[in-house]
């Protein structure tokens, strides 16, 4: 095992599948001479040549309208947009081109590329550095959604988006890059399917379900609620599309209550889905309504305040309260 920040097991994991796979490259701004605005891609080029880990103009939608192109020509390409708020750009290019091209062909055609979106507040930096756009991809058909919360994840989770046939966003939680884990570099496959929920915790009182950022507040929550006596599960789903249904009506039928915890603003949010299929799946099993803790319904705000738009440990347990007290 060793011990990585999320940064530097992402940086292993596309390390990986670079010297994997011919057909993998890399594109993006700055990603290159530079290793990108994180470093996730630091010492890729000179590793692997200016060919495969290319320095793109200031474009989002050329950058993911050419990986397009790449990607019908059997190529892999793993595009990088700086930060979350520049995605939309090229947003018409992966609603309108890389989700459909599968279905429109009838299946004659795949696009087997990866988009990465560092995403989330929580670095001190001002709107469009700091949203949090996953509902907007998990609602479009034709695309898969998922993001890490851990190095190990980080590491492993790479890897299989570039593997999968289908395209897939890849929501990198930045405010955890320098979050340490242990990592198995050596070992022939993931432990887990890309996929899958995860059983961060276990519990037996509610179910705290999130991703990406949100994962290590819903821990530090559990673990100050254990001390009050309160046993909460934690489910880290790492895929928005698709959705484990399993783990999470799982969880939810064995504590009876859930509470639904995310950075991004709340209407028609992950949580309302969550909530939806919740109610129509363990409706007799559960002790309280499904609550919500997310951002707020405004535009992201100034750094100064926005440790009071984030979810943080006391809003979480403030809804865990109000869930056991029902």
């Amino acid at each position: 095992m060793s011990t990585l920040t999320m940064a530097k097991a992402l940086n292993a994991g596309l390390r990986r599948a670079l010297a994997g796979d011919p057909k993998v490259l890399l594109a993006g701004e700055d990603i290159g001479r530079l290793g990108g605005v994180f470093r996730i891609t630091e010492g890729l080029q000179a590793e692997f040549g200016p060919t495969r880990v290319v320095d793109t103009p200031l474009a989002e939608a050329g950058i993911v309208g050419t990986a397009v192109g790449m990607a019908l020509r059997g190529y892999k390409p793993v595009v990088e947009i700086q930060f979350d708020g520049f995605v939309y750009p090229a947003f018409d290019q992966i609603v309108s081109q890389v989700s459909r091209l599968h279905f429109r062909s009838h299946g004659r055609l795949s696009v087997p590329m990866v988009v990465r979106i560092p995403y989330g507040g929580g670095i001190g930096a001002i709107e469009h550095h700091s949203e949090s756009p996953e509902a907007y991809f998990a609602h479009t058909p034709g695309l898969k959604v998922v993001t890490c919360a851990n190095p190990s994840d980080a590491y492993w989770m790479i890897q299989q988006a570039i593997a999968d046939p289908d395209p897939v966003i890849f929501f990198e939680p930045k405010r955890r890059y320098h979050d340490k884990g242990e990592v198995d570099l050596d070992a022939s496959a993931a432990p887990d399917s890309l996929y899958q929920a995860r059983i961060a915790r276990h519990g037996t009182d509610a179910t705290l379900l999130t991703y990406g950022p949100m994962v290590r507040t819903c821990l530090d929550a559990a673990a100050a609620a254990e001390a009050e006596g309160r046993s909460l599960e934690v489910i880290d789903l790492r895929s928005l599309s698709p959705i484990d249904d399993a783990t999470v009506f799982a969880s939810v039928r064995r504590t009876g209550r859930a509470v639904v915890v995310h950075e991004a603003v709340r209407t028609l949010g992950m949580g309302a889905e969550l909530a939806a299929r919740i109610q129509a799946e363990c409706f007799y099993e559960l002790q309280a309504p499904v609550l919500r803790v997310t951002g707020y319904d405004l535009p992201y705000p100034p750094s100064r305040t926005e440790h009071s738009y984030l979810p943080d440990l006391d809003r979480v347990l403030d809804a865990v309260d109000q869930s056991l007290a029902h």
